[in-house]
């Protein structure tokens, strides 16, 4: 009969430890702070060659919809 009973302790005791893990994990995504833009600026395009320096460069602006 204890080891139903101690089964049973173990049992909560693992979804104890998980309930705490996935509170932990939604405090360490809530705290992170955005991540930078993946878009190149211009100065950036031309260390890497991609446009000449003074050349006139396009802005696409995403659509929203």
């Amino acid at each position: 009969m204890a080891k139903k009973s101690r089964m049973g302790v173990l049992k909560r005791q693992r979804e104890l430890k998980k309930q705490e893990k996935a509170a932990l994990k939604r405090e360490r995504k809530a705290g992170r702070k955005p991540q930078e833009t993946l878009e190149a600026s211009v100065d950036d395009l031309v260390g890497y060659g991609v446009v000449e320096e003074g050349e006139d460069v396009v802005v696409a602006e995403e659509d929203g919809s």
